[in-house]
């Protein structure tokens, strides 16, 4: 593929809806978790998308990864429809990753480092040798600073601290030679002080690699220093989108300002804590 079409490669929703149809005794009920959610994300991009818990998120990349079907509307990758079964879904697989929330859960404990970047690379190159299959998984722990590779591709997830896992993580969603990522909450469950650590090893990837990222978050601050354009879901539907410096110092919908209040900066730590403490009685 020319380096023209990878630069306008883009992975595009139109009008995406899901609904679920809940059962209890004779009563069935229907839950629209996805209303109408249009969006794209050019390659070398990032698409920040915000909200709170239910809001739909997860569902939208569920569908994206083919793990749902959509009630309604359509995914396509380069201006074309994406398949579901066969050749089209193994291809759209090759080229549409995920990393997901939970380091600890989306590793298989009984295999080594090795085997879970060794096995996509295999299934989506068959053509390759063992020992380029090797190399390419030990090259992949190196892109992602797990250095030196051969120390780690032999050990299995639970010697590895969270932070470690999650670009294992990051390595196996690169394996098959993906264009687009999509980043489900992928730091919420690491501690504070390596998070950093992670968000920025995504941007370092994507500048390099010319990666689309959506980035699937809860957490308005990371998401304007992490991301290009950011859209804010709420209960399914999207209330406001844009540049995210934009998005950010003038928001337009009540719900994005109550998310940003929800999100103090370093600076408001100080004034928020003590106005706690006067609620307590000086406590």
């Amino acid at each position: 593929m020319s380096a023209d079409a990878v630069m306008t490669s883009v992975l595009e929703a139109r009008s995406l809806t899901k609904d679920f149809h809940l059962r209890s005794g004779l009563r069935t009920t229907t839950l629209h978790a996805v209303n109408d959610v249009s969006f794209t994300v050019p390659a070398g991009r990032t698409l920040a998308l915000v909200g709170e818990s239910g809001s739909g998120k997860s569902t939208i990349a569920r569908m994206l990864m083919k793990l749902e079907t959509p009630t309604s509307g359509q995914i396509l990758l380069d201006g074309a429809l994406t398949g579901r079964r066969g050749r089209e879904l193994a291809h759209y697989r090759s080229e549409v990753q995920m990393v997901f929330q939970d380091p600890f859960a989306s590793l298989n404990p009984f295999h080594t480092i090795a085997h879970h970047l060794e096995r996509p690379i295999r299934i989506h190159h068959p053509r390759l040798m063992r020992d380029q299959v090797r190399r390419r998984a030990l090259e992949l722990l190196e892109r992602v600073r797990l250095s030196p590779a051969e120390s780690f591709a032999d050990r299995r997830p639970h010697e590895l601290s969270g932070g470690q896992r999650q670009r294992v993580a990051i390595a196996r969603a690169l394996a098959p030679g993906a264009r687009f990522i999509i980043a489900d909450e992928p730091v919420s469950m690491l501690d504070v002080s390596i998070r950093l650590g992670v968000l920025n090893l995504l941007a370092e990837l994507q500048r390099e690699e010319n990666l689309g990222v959506l980035y699937i978050t809860h957490d308005l601050a990371t998401a304007r220093h992490f991301s290009d354009d950011i859209m804010v879901l709420y209960k399914g539907d999207v209330v406001e989108r844009g540049p995210a410096d934009e998005v950010i110092l003038n928001p337009r919908h009540d719900y994005t300002r109550t998310l940003l209040a929800a999100a103090p900066e370093p600076e408001n730590l100080g004034r928020l804590r003590d106005e706690v403490r006067a609620e307590l009685g000086g406590r």
